[in-house]
């Protein structure tokens, strides 16, 4: 089964984009994020005509995150929103089990500008996704974690450290907490079968960053220790950033066992 996840920057302005990918990679699962669509406006029966359906957690302008699942049956949605703020009403997080693996999208707040309260936002959003992913660890649930995590883990993942040292996605405390969720036991998939790094999923739209490759790893998969052991390949479909009208970030995906 490949699970895959894709930062799309907009459903509906990059839905031809979009639809290329499905057909010419046929994920079993795609997670979506940033599909800045309100839920009345998703475009849902797009994806049916090309053989996926649905569940998505809307908002209209910005965030919203969204999970495909390739054939008749929409995965079976689990939790929509992450738990422990009621006040938070950024659409952010979705969950669900599709062929008995519990696959959470998430779009993790960007955190800028550092100091101040979106930054705050951003660590205790963590210190939430932490709780979660703890439960999911107990309860010994085949799982993935797939998304915008816009973290940059290590030095590796970057075109150049010290042109992002004071950027909200380098600071130690975000690295710290991005850490603290591997520590608990979970497994980033795309570092296990390329350690040396260099794997960007992200290229700025501003001073030719595609074409100088001055790109970043932010989009990751977190495997739960029953996952990881089923884990097969890993790969980022870099190609698609350089088509045209293309999102600032590639997919990534995931290939498990059944």
């Amino acid at each position: 089964m490949r699970i895959a996840s894709f930062n799309i920057n907009g459903v509906k302005a990059r839905l031809p984009r979009l639809i290329e990918w499905l057909d010419e990679t046929k994920p079993d699962v795609a997670c979506l994020q940033e599909i800045k669509s309100s839920d009345e406006t998703f475009p849902g029966d797009a994806f049916h005509e090309v053989g996926y359906r649905a569940i998505w957690h809307g908002q209209k302008g910005f965030n919203g995150v969204a999970i495909l699942r390739r054939g008749e049956e929409p995965a079976h949605e689990v939790l929509r929103g992450l738990p422990g703020d009621d006040e938070d009403t950024h659409s952010r997080y979705i969950e669900a089990d599709v062929n008995g693996v519990r696959v959470v999208c998430i779009y993790l707040p960007n955190g800028n500008p550092v100091p101040g309260p979106k930054f705050d936002y951003k660590l205790n959003w963590m210190k939430r996704l932490r709780t979660r992913m703890s439960q999911l660890l107990a309860d010994e649930i085949p799982a993935v974690v797939i998304g915008d995590y816009n973290v940059i883990p290590e030095d590796k993942d970057v075109w150049s450290p010290k042109a992002m040292a004071s950027d909200a996605l380098m600071q130690p405390e975000s690295r710290d907490a991005y850490f603290r969720l591997i520590n608990d036991g979970w497994t980033d998939a795309i570092d296990l079968h390329h350690p040396r790094g260099g794997m960007w999923t992200f290229w700025d739209y501003q001073a030719g960053a595609w074409q100088r490759d001055h790109g970043f790893r932010i989009d990751h998969a977190l495997l739960s220790p029953a996952l990881a052991d089923r884990l097969i390949a890993t790969g980022i479909d870099r190609e698609y950033r350089g088509r045209e009208k293309a999102s600032d970030h590639v997919p990534v995906w995931v290939e498990v066992t059944d």
